[in-house]
């Protein structure tokens, strides 16, 4: 909702003289690492022609969609207190920013090698990847991928349904590497609000993203992936870390990186994560070090305040949603 707002601003601010200067350069990235990625150049096209005058009833949806600086300025404020409540183990409970515990106490120093797998679901589709890491000097990654996509009976049917499926699309990318014999450590992305104990322990608080799978809500997540790989019988491997996606890309971008101390997704929903000083941390014990904190930001304003700046397209879409009053 407030990146909708920014660009309302943005649009409404620009005039007609503005947009006759503004032209664009496109980079164009495959999604998935590539031998062929590329960037392709796009000429400039004035965006005048992309722009039409607007007609006096558009004005009037865009108005209610801007913010002021101060305005700004206030959200801003009130998602700083959001995050201290979130750190506090009394505030906590009551925070809409829960500012999660990841237990991961630091970042890639580029040293790292080894044959990993990795599991990736956050989304109506999820990937399964092979990821060589070599420390020659050169930092060399390999990786190879396959998407899989999770249809809508899946995302609203049983938990035991869904990681039935997720270690079949597993196997299924084994045997295609012919690597099935070996067990290898795998890292398992799981992008839904969930409260670590530790690095291989992960326990859904809920659904986000439209999934709905029943009886998987206050379960351990690796423990049920676990299950559905022990019940097939055909492979085995060493689930070695559950993270979220916020804090896989931190890791990931880290390794070529070592200043990436934050992580940002924007896709079918926003987070972030970063590195949190741990005598900040009340959620946890111990002062010394730090660790990385999944923020989970896409619940702010769940306990009302952002109420005033809604709109009344917050409100229609809200009530067409799966979880009405969560992650506007």
């Amino acid at each position: 909702m407030i990146a909708s707002h920014l660009l309302a601003y943005f649009f409404t601010e620009l005039n007609h003289d503005q947009a006759q200067k503004l032209s664009v350069h496109i980079p164009i990235v495959p999604l998935l690492p590539s031998p062929t990625r590329s960037i392709v150049p796009v000429s400039p096209i004035p965006t005048a022609h992309l722009l039409p005058p607007r007609a006096p009833q558009v004005d009037k949806y865009l108005y209610h969609m801007r913010l002021s600086e101060d305005t700004l300025q206030e959200v801003s404020e009130r998602f700083r207190k959001e995050m201290e409540k979130g750190l506090g183990a009394d505030t906590n409970p009551t925070a809409s920013v829960k500012m999660l515990p990841s237990f991961v106490r630091s970042t890639p120093d580029g040293t790292e090698d080894g044959d990993f797998l990795a599991l990736d679901l956050g989304g109506t589709n999820f990937r399964v990847l092979r990821v060589k890491v070599s420390d020659n000097g050169l930092q060399k990654v390999e990786m190879e991928s396959q998407i899989y996509e999770i249809h809508e009976d899946l995302m609203r049917g049983s938990g035991m349904q869904l990681f039935d499926h997720i270690a079949e699309c597993l196997a299924n990318f084994m045997e295609k590497l012919k690597i099935k014999d070996k067990k290898l450590p795998l890292g398992f992305t799981f992008s839904f609000p969930c409260h670590q104990t530790k690095l291989d322990e992960s326990i859904l608080v809920n659904w986000t993203k439209g999934f709905k799978c029943s009886s998987v809500e206050g379960k351990d997540v690796v423990s049920l992936l676990r299950k559905a790989i022990k019940k097939r019988g055909d492979f085995d491997i060493d689930i070695v870390a559950v993270v979220n996606d916020t804090v896989g890309t931190m890791m990931s971008c880290g390794y070529d990186d070592q200043n990436c101390e934050v992580g940002l997704i924007v896709g079918t929903g926003t987070n972030a994560c970063y590195m949190e000083e741990m005598r900040h941390i009340d959620l946890v014990e111990g002062d010394e070090g730090r660790m990385c904190i999944n923020m989970e930001w896409g619940a702010f304003g769940d306990d009302g305040v952002l109420n005033d700046i809604r709109t009344e397209f917050d409100h229609e879409i809200d009530m067409g949603s799966l979880n009405p009053g969560k992650q506007l």
